[in-house]
């Protein structure tokens, strides 16, 4: 997301002067001029919409030390994916006096890699964990910008709304969970250099590659890689969705958001979170893909959809886990039967039934048991046989 098309400087900068006069004189819900992108002339004017003017200075606040530490615990899987990633993108931009950094969704600078100039007090400003780097508290900046549009963005110079920010230049973009939703920010940040945008596609390909660790640290039980036919598979620009045991979806990555579309969740309470079954986002059963990960984890699959694309694929199994320790008790018995092997008898032989008076409908089916349809397809898939239901599920 690039704020202004790169042709001669001299004229860019003279464009964000115009413009930043007019954004203080104009009217509110004035329209950008032409050569602004909307998105950086809807955040200036909700910094002034919040009593702000540029010659406002900056504090650069830090939360507490209490604060960042549970931001840290709470984002620390996040940080393990993140470190390395940043080390070898710190590496890359070092020389050019840039460094790195990575906020939480609120946009509290979590950890920093790269050459921060500790006599310059303008890179200590931000180069720091526990600075509030928030469009609240800095104005527009690439952060803010990223965290906002959750795409993302260039800024240099001028383009900030505060002049204690007119030194900088950073390259934003945000971090998405494997759920999908917007997790963090990765920065690339200068103070008195040149104007680098191509940092902003290098910005992206890290985002990128971390989202891919926090996909594969996912307690899977099996990783289906996804590319389109002819697309690269075990290396970046894969798509990668992370299933448990049972076949429920537990997360993605940007890529495989896109390659498979997925059927609107029904409605739900707000605290309740829509799962997805495998059966739900491929047009082939969830023990196919088991048997393949099992026998043929290096072997190409062509993976149908619902909506009649294909996508090559490699479905890898996860490594088994160490089984766990005996504790003697021994397990209570009715003719040579377990408790819990008659209740799950017993419970199969109700899902059938209602399956059948529904005409294996499975979300009818499911509404009828007061299931959703993740756990009854849980509970199809600890049959013995391991079949899926005999009908396809719905489709939205």
């Amino acid at each position: 997301m690039l704020p202004l098309s790169f042709g001669d400087a001299a004229d860019r900068h003279a464009l964000i002067a115009r413009a930043r006069h007019q954004c203080l004189e104009a009217a509110q819900g004035s329209a950008p001029p032409q050569g602004i992108s909307p998105w950086l002339w809807h955040s200036w004017r909700r910094c002034m919409e919040r009593g702000h003017r540029p010659a406002d200075r900056v504090a650069f606040d830090t939360v507490s030390p209490q604060v960042l530490q549970a931001a840290q615990d709470r984002e620390f899987t996040l940080l393990q994916a993140a470190k390395p990633v940043m080390h070898q993108l710190a590496g890359a931009v070092g020389a050019l006096r840039y460094f790195c950094l990575l906020t939480d969704s609120t946009g509290t600078v979590l950890q920093v890699q790269g050459p921060v100039d500790h006599h310059d007090l303008r890179a200590v400003a931000v180069g720091r964990p526990g600075v509030d780097l928030s469009e609240h508290r800095v104005g527009t900046s690439a952060i803010s910008a990223a965290l906002a549009e959750q795409a993302p963005a260039w800024l240099h110079r001028r383009e900030h709304f505060f002049d204690d920010l007119r030194d900088y230049s950073c390259a934003g973009t945000p971090i998405f969970s494997p759920g999908g939703q917007c997790a963090a920010m990765l920065c690339i940040t200068g103070i008195d250099v040149p104007e680098r945008p191509e940092l902003l596609y290098l910005a992206v390909r890290c985002a990128r590659a971390i989202e891919d660790r926090l996909v594969r640290a996912l307690p899977h039980a099996l990783l289906l890689r996804l590319n389109w036919p002819g697309g690269p598979l075990g290396q970046e620009g894969e798509g990668l969705l992370a299933f448990d045991a049972d076949g429920v979806l537990l997360g993605g990555n940007t890529v495989a958001r896109q390659l498979v579309p997925r059927p609107s969740p029904p409605l739900q309470a707000p605290d309740q979170v829509s799962q997805l079954h495998a059966h739900e986002l491929l047009a082939l059963p969830w023990r196919n893909l088991l048997e393949h990960a099992r026998l043929r984890p290096q072997t190409l699959l062509q993976l149908p959809l619902w909506s009649g694309l294909r996508l090559q694929a490699l479905a890898q199994a996860a490594p088994p886990r160490p089984a766990p320790a005996m504790t003697g008790r021994t397990p209570v018995t009715v003719d040579g039967k377990t408790a819990g092997s008659l209740l799950r008898t017993s419970e199969q032989l109700l899902i059938q039934q209602v399956l059948q008076e529904t005409q294996g409908n499975v979300s009818l089916a499911a509404r009828s048991l007061g299931l959703s349809r993740a756990t009854l397809y849980r509970r199809l898939a600890v049959k013995r046989s391991g079949a899926p239901p005999a009908t396809p599920p719905d489709l939205p």
